[in-house]
């Protein structure tokens, strides 16, 4: 760990360095130059054959030469916005961290009954207004995939829930460009118009590619439609070190890393200077149970290496947190969460996604999400590091009150109290006979409680009633194209 005072006084992390940095760049060209990647979309196929790329039917050579390009052209930020007020929420680059959950558990604890049941509009409806108030939570994702909906259209319902009960930035998935499509349009009429929502973007798209090296029909169409839309895009490989990806953790991050690339330069040469956040879920193939990894430290270490390619990069980056592979909110969730979001946080990842996952990404607990929005806090409070000045290092103050005596009816106590320490709402921090006396209460009990009282006392700000309407009659209108 190393404190960067000069530039902005924050703790960080960094695993590689600089020569390692370049030499898994060079070996992620390599292998888009010699290897290269498939691409099954025939207007991704064109664009890159006009680029100067190398095809050869779906398989597609990139010289170095464009991705290099690319990486020129890409912005260093991308900021999104407020669905109601319009007004900058999250500017990401640099070590800016943010904090959301995930997107694509199939089940959910009912916070009600305590049941592991499907995913449904409610159960995305309820995470929304549970992100919307907790504070650390900075942008949305479903934490959930609608079941309760034609499978063809469910995209468009997850999305419908999410904005319908959050006013923060929604991270989106969509199933294919048509559902895109759809929600782009959605988004367009609360925004205001198309010009406005590329101005003022309070969505960006989540797609990835297939490892390894492969992008599906519907992930290329996704990332051609963000270009040609000017809308951020999120594309982030999930690779398995040992199963998708070499076992070598070197060998798992260069081709992830050539994935992302090879999906920037489809993304920058459809629009040159689109808004692109690189990153992705590195983790490993749990050889013993054939799981993919949220808990293991392998997967910390890839996400704190690729925050540091990130950074050399000067590119926003997805990171992922606040996970766990624990089938309950326990100990086990509550260390992999905490190992997670600190790492991740130190090492400057910026939308960092799949908080509240338990059981390796098959179901979420707004317990844990709520337990892991105080362990941001913590994290925050960490890289926001120590602040040295002559005000800080109270030696006035020190000098009056003396040998012997206290500070705590200084007024230069009461002035930095709070500034200076993160006060949790859950961690317990009474005597004991206080905390005997309000029921001996678990962190799990303190976070259901928070839990139910949001979903029970809490209202997000509303959509206008038009903007209600326009959803509904975008839905209905892909219901009756798609089902009939």
């Amino acid at each position: 760990m190393r404190s960067n005072f000069k530039a902005n006084a924050t703790a960080t992390l960094q695993v590689l360095t600089e020569e390692q940095i370049k030499r898994l760049l060079a070996g992620a060209m390599e292998i888009l130059e010699r290897t290269g990647a498939v691409y099954h979309d025939e207007e991704s196929l064109e664009i890159l054959k006009k680029a100067g790329c190398y095809v050869d039917g779906n398989r597609v050579r990139i010289p170095g030469k464009l991705v290099e390009k690319a990486l020129r052209s890409v912005p260093s930020r991308v900021t999104l916005y407020n669905s109601r007020t319009g007004k900058k929420e999250m500017e990401m680059g640099g070590n800016n961290s943010f904090f959301g959950p995930g997107s694509d558990t199939p089940f959910t604890i009912d916070p009600y009954t305590g049941n592991r049941i499907p995913a449904s509009r409610k159960t995305v409806a309820m995470a929304s207004r549970v992100v919307d108030a907790l504070p650390n939570m900075d942008f949305m994702m479903s934490l959930g995939i609608v079941q309760d909906v034609p499978p063809q259209i469910y995209d468009r319902y997850q999305f419908q829930s999410m904005v319908l009960n959050t006013s923060k930035p929604i991270v989106i998935t969509a199933i294919d460009r048509p559902g895109y499509f759809d929600i782009i349009e959605m988004c367009e009429f609360i925004a205001g118009g198309e010009e406005e929502l590329k101005k003022y973007p309070f969505l960006t798209l989540y797609a990835e590619p297939i490892s390894p090296l492969q992008h599906a029909n519907d992930a290329a169409q996704k990332l051609v439609l963000a270009g040609k839309k000017s809308l951020p895009v999120v594309y982030t490989p999930c690779i398995m070190a040992g199963g998708t990806v070499p076992a070598t953790l070197a060998g798992a991050m260069v081709t992830g890393l050539a994935e992302s690339l090879s999906g920037l330069v489809l993304n920058q040469e459809t629009n040159e200077g689109n808004p692109f956040i690189m990153g992705g879920v590195f983790t490993v193939m749990d050889m013993q149970t054939t799981i993919f990894s949220y808990g293991a430290p392998e997967f910390n270490l890839m996400m704190a290496a690729l925050g540091d390619v990130s950074n050399y990069l000067d590119l926003p980056m997805f990171g992922t947190c606040g996970c766990s592979d624990s089938k309950l909110v326990d100990e086990q969730a509550c260390i992999e969460g905490a190992m997670s979001i600190l790492t991740t946080t130190l090492s400057g990842g910026n939308l960092n996604h799949d908080v509240g996952y338990i059981e390796h990404g098959n179901c979420s607990s707004l317990e844990y999400l709520c337990i892991c929005d105080d362990l941001a806090g913590y994290a925050r409070r960490i890289t926001r590091g120590i602040e040295v000045n002559r005000e800080t290092l109270a030696l006035d103050v020190i000098d009056k009150v003396g040998p012997g005596g206290n500070f705590l009816m200084e007024p230069h106590t009461f002035d930095y109290y709070k500034k200076e320490t993160y006060y949790p709402p859950l961690f317990e921090r009474h005597f004991y006979e206080n905390w005997e006396k309000a029921g001996k209460k678990s962190l799990f009990d303190r976070s259901h409680e928070r839990v139910m009282d949001i979903l029970d006392n809490y209202k997000p700000d509303p959509l206008p009633k038009e903007a209600v309407d326009k959803m509904e009659e975008i839905i209905e209108r892909a219901a009756n194209k798609i089902l009939k």
